[in-house]
């Protein structure tokens, strides 16, 4: 559900408006109406420095190691920790690029070995040119060692390097690529090199010694920056009026906490106006679902929140979210392997922040089980075709490729129907219950025609009977074609009338068939795990090394189907929710989160 909002219009006298906001701060529960887009130059700084410190931090935590332990400090200056990572973070990288530059000159250097640069200068000034070339092994000619003055200095596959050595001016023509002679002995290179990969080893290890001592000063002064961010940012949207003696500051509170609003404003003499939201407005949204719900409704943010106003879909399409998850993996032993891999992983490693998450992919693996026990597949083993005698009395209980087909189906019509229904209490609720005439006659239409055909198939009525039907049809008809706008003339009606018929019957007829969806995923990953068991029963007969061969190749198979048919899996009912669900349920959204001014902990 959304939580209710109480609108606050604080009007304070421009001296008292510092003190003012620490205390609104205090109180945290103040979502700021937000007027301006832009934020002015001081807290643009401020937010672009939370930004970077909160980018040092994640580069700390990749560097932890858990031999490395140190005491965090309680106190100290943040900033003078993250001013100093980010110098090591800018000598690393000047590193970096002198180790990428130096790498090049040693690749250049190393074929001419190791020799000193002077000497060469020396040979020069005494009148010597020597000249340094390059040639395909192909195009040396032996010959050139006895005309000239030629050293060869290093053979490698199809190169060759040789220095040549002539006296005065005397130009030889030799058709080889003649290059620059190395600036710099081989040995020096390589001691800088080893001097800048033992200095980045040093900085490595301080940032480990950083990592395992002051992650949680670091997170500390970021949570002082972003409150500083939030304060420029209340200031940035405050209206002044009388010529700067008076400030105006709009916000949202929870309509259980106004109370605690109302206290601190008497208490300190602060002046206040206390409405109810407009529909128009953008109110801030605050879910609140039971447990289970709860755990959904990360998957409704992906596509949006609700509009206040509206209902919050998230109770109402988490049972189907959980079946459709099960469905389109549809393996029992998948279902049982997640399970019990995220139980022990929620009980001995998972974080009180990442639980909640594990506790859903609890539930998705339990459905996952149960759909795959009702289609009779484990570990990709269909047990409807298996010789196993413990299930030989309890096959004819599963359900064969057809009748899953036919149970896609009955879930989406389900879905969509059962979206109708709440999208007539989601308009009787903004737009009053005369609006939702047209709707509540296509469900009349929908539903009285399927009871009456199983009162029929039941004998509680007869076959051909009309009164029912008759009934039924003209109760629907008069909702759909002459209520379905009370504000126009009957012709009008008559007209949107036949227009949603149109659409409604193309509408419902596309969004049932896309449920089809469940069936092939579910059926796709079972004949991928029936493909990995096959390959690995021929595997098993390589003599000696054929069961280790079997044993591994199951593992990594069905792990990477686990992997491959878990994404389609959310992905899939994630996409009839937000399509088919959030449609035939009205589902407007665009609301914002609900984010009050209050202390960064």
């Amino acid at each position: 559900m959304i939580v209710p909002m109480t609108k606050f219009i604080f009007l304070v006298y421009h001296e008292d408006y510092e003190r003012f906001l620490k205390g609104l701060r205090s109180v945290g529960v103040i979502d700021i109406v937000k007027r301006k887009k832009e934020l002015d130059k001081d807290a643009a700084e401020r937010l672009a420095l939370q930004k970077q410190v909160a980018e040092t931090i994640k580069l700390l935590k990749k560097h932890k190691k858990p031999e490395i332990t140190a005491e965090a400090p309680s106190e100290g200056d943040g900033m003078k920790i993250f001013e100093h990572i980010r110098d090591l973070q800018a000598e690393v990288e000047s590193l970096n690029q002198q180790l990428a530059t130096l790498k090049k000159e040693i690749e250049y250097t190393e074929p001419w070995g190791d020799f000193d640069p002077q000497i060469i200068e020396k040979l020069r000034k005494a009148g010597l040119r020597i000249s340094f070339y390059i040639i395909p092994s192909r195009k040396f000619d032996p010959q050139w060692l006895s005309k000239y003055n030629i050293g060869v200095v290093n053979e490698q596959p199809g190169v060759i390097y040789f220095i040549l050595v002539n006296e005065g001016q005397e130009e030889i023509d030799l058709p080889a690529e003649e290059v620059k002679a190395p600036e710099r002995p081989l040995s020096e290179l390589l001691k800088k090199q080893e001097a800048i990969q033992t200095r980045l080893s040093e900085i490595e290890e301080e940032f480990a010694r950083l990592a395992a001592s002051s992650i949680p000063l670091l997170q500390k002064t970021l949570h002082q920056i972003a409150s500083e961010v939030d304060y420029h940012v209340v200031v940035n949207n405050t209206l002044s009026e009388a010529e700067g003696k008076l400030k105006i500051l709009e916000g949202f509170a929870p309509v259980e906490t106004k109370e605690t609003v109302e206290k601190y404003c008497e208490e300190n003499g602060i002046f206040y106006i206390e409405t109810q939201p407009d529909p128009n407005e953008k109110v801030p949204i605050l879910l609140r679902n039971n447990s289970f719900a709860k755990l959904f409704e990360p998957i409704g943010h992906l596509y949006s929140l609700p509009k206040y106003g509206e209902l919050d879909l998230t109770p109402f399409f988490a049972p189907f979210f959980m079946m459709f998850f099960g469905f389109c993996l549809g393996d029992a032993g998948y279902g049982l392997f997640i399970f019990i891999a995220a139980t022990l992983f929620k009980k001995f490693k998972a974080k009180p922040s990442f639980k909640p998450y594990v506790t859903l992919a609890q539930y998705l693996s339990l459905a996952t089980f149960i759909f795959g026990a009702i289609s009779g597949t484990f570990f990709g083993i269909s047990l409807i075709d298996a010789d196993i005698p413990i299930v030989e009395n309890i096959k004819s209980y599963f359900f064969d490729s057809n009748k899953m087909l036919v149970l896609s189906l009955i879930l989406g019509a389900v879905q969509i129907v059962f979206g109708m229904c709440i999208k007539v209490v989601n308009i009787t609720h903004q737009e009053g219950f005369r609006n939702a005439l047209s709707l509540v006659g296509w469900l009349i239409l929908i539903l009285g025609l399927l009871i009456r055909q199983g009162l029929v198939s039941a004998g509680v009525l007869p076959k051909g009977e009309t009164i029912v039907l008759y009934s039924i049809l003209g109760v629907s008809c008069l909702l759909i074609f002459f209520l379905n706008d009370l504000k126009t003339n009957v012709f009008v009606r008559i007209g949107k009338g036949l227009w949603d018929v149109y659409g409604m019957a193309t509408g419902i007829f596309g969004d049932l068939l896309s449920y089809i969806r469940l069936f092939a995923l579910g059926i796709s990953s079972s004949i991928l795990g029936i493909v990995i068991n096959n390959v690995a029963m021929s595997i098993l007969g390589i003599p000696y090394i054929g069961p280790l061969l079997f044993v591994v190749f199951l593992v990594i198979a069905h792990l990477g189907n686990i992997a491959i048919s878990s994404l389609g899996a959310f992905v899939h009912p994630m996409r009839l929710t937000f399509v088919e669900f959030y449609k035939n349920a009205g589902f407007k959204g665009g609301g914002k989160q609900y984010k009050p001014f209050a202390e960064k902990r």
